[in-house]
């Protein structure tokens, strides 16, 4: 939360609410003067917010219905390898198992190895080593076996 200068978190799913907040809550101040929106505008942009993984997933066009997307379980940072000198997990012509694990996303300095969870042969790989990726973003683009 500090790398990111973020405040608050907050996630609902299904019976379960986690909220996260850091430093002092915001204060609000109640000021006797109108305010500069007009009627119904704070209330519109508060009903355009993502609240569903399928508003804020990206939108991945599947043209071909032998082709499927291999996408991230959760918001981290993106690796190939076990470590820097360690060779990729997969690459580009690979052949993945469903438990194969093709890449680790950190999380909280947690080190998780992700599977492919489908078969198939790795077609494309979507994200650069080392960089962050959000819950449901797609990491590989896979031809199905």
């Amino acid at each position: 939360m500090k790398r990111s200068s973020l405040t608050e978190f907050e996630i609902e799913e299904e019976g379960f609410k986690l909220r996260l907040c850091r430093g002092e809550a915001p204060k609000v101040v109640a000021m006797g003067t109108a305010s500069p929106f007009p009627p119904g505008v704070l209330e519109a942009a508060a009903t355009t917010v993502p609240t569903s993984p399928e508003q804020v997933e990206p939108k991945v066009e599947k043209k071909d219905e032998s082709i499927d997307f291999i996408k991230s379980p959760m918001v981290g940072t993106f690796y190939l390898a076990a470590s820097p000198e360690s060779a990729p997990f997969v690459e580009e012509g690979s052949t993945v198992g469903a438990e194969t694990v093709v890449c680790i996303i950190e999380a909280m300095k947690v080190m998780n190895e992700i599977q492919a969870e489908i078969s198939g042969t790795i077609v494309e790989i979507l994200v650069e080593n080392g960089s962050s990726v959000e819950f449901g973003q797609p990491l590989f683009k896979v031809k199905k076996a």
